[in-house]
This record gives C-alpha cells, structure tokens and sequence, in this order.
C-alpha cells in the first residue's frame, strides 16, 4: 500500500534488584550523554 507508514517506539528501563540507585548524581549527565550518542548513531530518534 502506498504512503504507508510505520512508527515502533520502544522504552528502555533500567532497573536492579530490590530497586537500588546505582547512577551516581556526579556521571548521571555523562551516562545519558553517552546512550543518546549511541542511539543518534544508529540513525534513531531520542
């Protein structure tokens, strides 16, 4: 079928056992830095 379009959205959760926050405040900003390079280099969309 022409002028058919398709969008996936996925949401990724990061999550350990018995819920303990293991992102440092002081590398948080870096760590996302870091997914999002990945994922635009992948030619996706935040």
């Amino acid at each position: 079928m022409a002028n058919t379009y398709t969008q996936l959205h996925i949401q990724f959760v990061f999550a350990v056992q018995n819920r303990v926050g293991l992102i440092q405040p002081s590398w948080e900003e870096e760590l996302f830095k870091y997914i999002t390079g990945i994922v635009k280099n992948h030619k996706h969309k935040m």
